[in-house]
This record gives structure tokens, C-alpha cells and sequence, in this order.
């Protein structure tokens, strides 16, 4: 028998579940070194992988600075000066006088222990622990050539390595200074001056990251020392965590405190529509042309919507919340861990005569009791275990209280495989990475709802990916090409269909004709050099997608 070597798109997908396969075992384990052994693996899945989120990361003497960039964002400040990384579940440092650290692009608390030591809190499930560990693995190869190239062939530290641990004790410098530091930091990166320069202003202009000087001394420095002093860096999961994973330790108390704060108003009997989007703009649509007054009452949503995303507008945006607040609209506090906030709209508080002609219904009998939901995006498997909480019965001490679910809608953010940044994915099934799993459902939503809209619009199935930053062009060119003809991927759609399916085909705890809404917009394209999530993100071209989104969901929503 001949033998077929494997195509690319195969050998990435093998190297993805291997690198989940290590990852689970390390986390059993209990510990390892990211250089050691294990982490040598990891490392080798990765680069077998060669995501396309992490740019260079295959090429040796290159320090891939977008890829940094998207990682930094994503973990604690500081993270790349400690040699000791905790990951744990919950564990009481809220209470703590610790400082908590949240990333800018990822809501987790972390605690910066000593100078060698963050405490990471993991208690989003199995995907936050997958995320944080790959941007761990990408983060320490990349201060591997940090290392490399800061010893010259003696194994000593080079000119180039000394210049930069000066430049780092500098409080400041002199526009000379700065060239001749971009000049020194260039070198180490084996990146070129202009590269290396507009990366430096890219790390200043971003939120709770450290600059780059003092990132790449710091993960030299430690790689370094680890080479020349076996002073070994070490990753660690408390007990905690490796006891809680899997079970719904968070969401239950998430969706309990929902439910409480549902029978404590008396809205635990209503009907209810539960919303996963952003906490903005559900709550423009309803709220903010009343609440901005006469200036604003002749503008379309669009308008109001791109003026209320303008950063320059906070006392707006304020205004806005203060208004909705006050016309039946409740934030709810949460301490369970999900990171996940929650608004609860009661519609019978709203006068729906007064809502915007974009949302208003042709209804003439529409009714006004019922609530919203609008739930904040989960992150991968916990979409499951959120969803999953939430629709099951109130559980009260003598009886339980079956939710009254309207429906079910859900508006994310995607990679595109068939368009561009900004088009929007209308979903009609989600098929799980890695498996035949697949979940086809009737979709509310179809492409004739967005036709008034300036975007182009594209229907099929959706693959839920086990990590984004896992994927490359090889898998993404077989999920299009291939018989599953996917036009997008995303990390919750599966996880809430299946939570969906449990609740309405099994439990029988909501009705099987609950309404489904899914639509995505594109955050990126990945299939695209220079479109990926670690390219940034949308930004104002992110308006008119959101808002037709969020407007035709609460079409449907209040039109019944």
C-alpha cells in the first residue's frame, strides 16, 4: 500500500490536540518548567502549529512584536519579571490587601505576590487555562531568542545585552538616546530599526503593558539566568484549581444570583430573552435617544451609536446609563468569578411608542411584561457552563421555578474565512474543532434582515475552535474548502448549542420552540496577512455591524 503523506492542515490539527492532550497532563501534574522537558513540547507543538496569530514565531532569529503585543494585552502587567507563575481557581485574594492586576483584553484578576511571583485566577473553565497556557508557551519561545541573541559565542553576556540593562534603569530619554536604545533593542530583537521602532510606539500607546525595553530586558534577563545560572522559571496549578475545572462552580452562583435578583423583583414568572453581547449596545438602542435629549432625537441609532463609541464621549455614554438606570434597567453586581456582567431590562418600564423607528415593531399587539437579558460575552467552554446554569429551574428550598425562555440570542465576535473585518456571518450550524460534533439549528435571523445595511452578509456553518491563537491558514483553508464549507470561526457557538439542546431536548426546563438568533460580526480574518485578532481591532468600523446586529435582534425580541 502506498503511503499518503499528510497534508499540512492534518498535521496541524494532530499538533493542536496534542498540545491540549500536554496541556491537560501538565495540569494533573500539577507543575512544569517551560523550558524543561514539557515545556520544550509544548513549545514544538506550537511551532508545529505556527499559528497565524503568533506571526514569526517559526523563525529562529525574528521576535514576533505583533504577536507580543496581542499576548501582553492578555496577561498581568509585569508577568514577563516573574519567575514563578501560579495558575489558581478563586481562593480568597479579593479579600486580600494584594492589588489585583486585569489584563486589558482578557477580565481576570491576578495578583502580583513578590517580586518573582504572579498568581494568575482561572475561573472562566478549560479554555481560560488553554488561553493563558498558550500565550505562555508563545511568550517563552520568544524570550528564548531574546536570550540567544544577547550572548555572544562565549556564552556571555554581548555589548548589545549590556546597553539595554542600562537603558531600562533610564527614567527617561533624550530623542538621541531613544535612537540609539531602538538601535540596541533592534539587534536583540533581530528585527530592523523601523520595525523594532514603530513596535515601541505601539507598546507605549497600549493600555496596561509595560514598554518594550523593559519587556525584552526582563524576558531576556530571566532566560538568561535560567542558561547560564539554572535559576529555572516554573509554571504551577494550585489544588483548587485542579479540583474545580470541569465542575460549574462559577456559573451556578452566577446564574442563582440572576435568579434571585429575578424572584426578589418579581420578573421570575416572565418571559424572558437572554442576549450574549457587549454591555453597550442593547442598552443604546433602548435608552439612548431619550436619554440624550432634543439634540439627538432626529438622528438614526447608527448616528447616535458612533457618537456614543467616539472615546472623546464618556460624559455621554454616562448620561446614557444613568437614564437607562432609572427606566427599568438594573446592572447587576457579581462576585461569583464568571466575569461576566449582566443587565436586566424590564420592558413593562418602557414605553415601546417612544423607542426608536429602527427597533419599534409593526406589531400593533405587542406585549410589555417581558424582560431582557443581556448577559456579557463568555469565553469558550464557558459558554457552556454559563448557559447551562442559567436555564435550568430556580431551585428553592420546597419547589423550583421553570425559566420562561423566549429566546435565545447570541451576538459574537468572529474570525471570517469568506469576507473581510467589519462583514457579518449569519450561523446555521456549529461544528466543533476536532470532533464531528455538530449542532444545526433553525436560525431566526437570515441575510434579508441586514439588507438595508452597508455589509456584506454571508450564511453557513460555524466552527467553535478550542483557541484562536491555535489556528493557521492550513486548518482555516480546509474548514472553507472542505465539505464542512465553514465561513467562520469563533470559540461559544457549540458550547451554547449544546447547553441550548441539554435544556430544551433533554431536561425538557425550556420550551423546544424557544427562538434562536445567532449572528457574528467579523473581528478579523485570519486568513488574511495583516487581519488577525493581534493586527487590532476594529475599532469605529466595528459601529455599523454591532449596531445592525443588536437592531435586529431587538426586533425580534420585541416584535414576539
Amino acid at each position: 500500500m502506498a503511503h499518503t503523506t499528510p497534508s499540512r492542515a492534518q498535521i496541524s490539527r494532530s499538533a493542536i490536540r496534542r498540545m491540549h492532550v500536554e496541556m491537560r497532563h501538565l495540569l494533573i501534574r500539577g507543575s512544569y518548567k517551560p523550558i524543561g522537558r514539557s515545556g520544550q513540547a509544548m513549545i514544538q507543538s506550537l511551532l508545529a502549529i505556527n499559528p497565524e496569530i503568533y506571526g514569526s514565531i517559526a523563525n529562529p532569529a525574528h521576535v514576533e512584536l505583533s504577536g507580543l503585543l496581542y499576548v501582553f494585552q492578555r496577561l498581568p502587567q509585569g508577568i514577563e519579571q516573574c519567575r514563578n507563575i501560579n495558575l489558581i481557581s478563586r481562593e480568597g485574594y479579593e479579600d486580600s490587601n494584594f492589588t489585583p492586576i486585569i489584563p486589558s483584553k482578557r477580565r481576570r484578576n491576578c495578583y502580583r505576590i513578590d517580586d518573582e511571583q504572579m498568581m494568575i485566577e482561572m475561573t472562566r473553565g478549560g479554555s481560560d487555562v488553554y488561553d493563558v497556557l498558550t500565550h505562555l508557551t508563545f511568550m517563552y519561545n520568544e524570550a528564548e531568542k531574546i536570550g540567544r541573541n544577547a550572548l555572544n559565542n562565549r556564552n556571555q553576556p554581548n555589548r548589545t545585552w549590556k546597553m539595554l540593562s542600562k537603558i531600562v534603569k533610564l527614567k527617561k530619554l533624550t530623542p538621541e538616546q531613544e535612537d540609539i536604545a531602538t538601535s540596541h533593542l533592534s539587534t536583540l530583537l533581530g528585527r530592523t530599526y523601523k520595525e523594532t521602532a514603530q513596535a515601541l510606539e505601539l507598546f507605549k500607546r497600549a493600555d496596561g503593558v509595560n514598554n518594550l525595553y523593559s519587556i525584552c530586558y526582563w524576558l531576556g534577563k530571566l532566560s538568561i539566568e535560567e542558561t547560564l545560572d539554572s535559576n529555572d522559571r516554573e509554571i504551577t496549578f494550585s489544588t483548587a484549581l485542579k479540583e474545580q475545572l470541569g465542575h460549574h462552580t462559577y456559573g451556578e452562583k452566577w446564574a442563582n444570583h440572576i435568579k434571585k435578583h429575578l424572584s426578589d423583583h418579581d420578573l421570575i414568572h416572565r418571559k424572558v430573552h437572554i442576549i450574549s453581547a457587549n454591555m453597550h449596545s442593547v442598552m443604546n438602542c433602548i435608552y439612548a435617544q431619550d436619554a440624550l435629549g432634543k439634540k439627538y432625537a432626529s438622528k438614526n441609532l447608527m448616528d447616535i451609536a458612533t457618537v456614543l463609541s467616539d472615546d472623546a464621549n464618556q460624559k455621554l455614554r454616562d448620561k446614557v446609563k444613568k437614564y437607562a438606570l432609572s427606566k427599568g434597567m438594573a446592572k447587576l453586581h457579581d462576585d461569583s468569578g464568571t466575569n461576566i456582567p449582566v443587565q436586566i431590562i424590564d420592558l413593562s418600564k418602557v414605553d415601546l411608542s417612544e423607542l426608536p423607528k429602527e427597533i419599534q415593531s409593526s406589531s400593533k399587539d405587542i406585549s410589555c411584561d417581558d424582560i431582557i437579558l443581556v448577559m456579557d460575552y463568555a469565553f469558550g467552554e464557558q459558554a457552556y457552563e454559563t448557559m447551562d446554569e442559567l436555564l435550568k429551574p430556580y431551585d428553592l428550598v420546597d419547589h423550583k421555578i421553570k425559566m420562561n425562555i423566549g429566546s435565545i440570542n447570541i451576538m459574537g465576535k468572529a474570525g471570517i474565512l469568506k469576507g473581510g473585518k467589519g462583514d457579518i456571518m449569519i450561523a446555521t450550524a456549529h461544528v466543533f474543532e476536532g470532533s464531528a460534533d455538530n449542532y444545526p439549528f433553525k436560525n431566526e435571523l437570515k441575510e434579508k434582515h441586514f439588507e438595508k445595511y452597508p455589509l456584506n452578509v454571508c450564511t453557513g456553518s460555524m466552527i467553535t475552535v478550542l483557541g484562536t491563537s491555535l489556528q493557521n491558514k492550513d486548518i482555516l483553508q480546509y474548514f472553507l474548502k472542505s465539505s464542512w464549507s465553514a465561513i467562520g470561526l469563533e470559540m461559544e457557538g457549540a458550547h451554547y448549542q449544546k447547553a441550548i439542546q441539554v435544556a430544551s431536548k433533554i431536561r425538557n426546563s425550556i420550551s423546544s420552540n424557544t427562538k434562536l438568533r445567532y449572528a457574528y460580526y467579523a473581528s478579523d480574518n485570519p486568513l488574511e496577512t495583516g487581519s488577525t485578532l493581534a493586527s487590532g481591532s476594529l475599532g469605529l468600523g466595528g459601529v455599523t455591524p454591532t449596531y445592525a446586529i443588536t437592531i435586529e435582534i431587538l426586533k425580534g425580541v420585541i416584535g414576539g
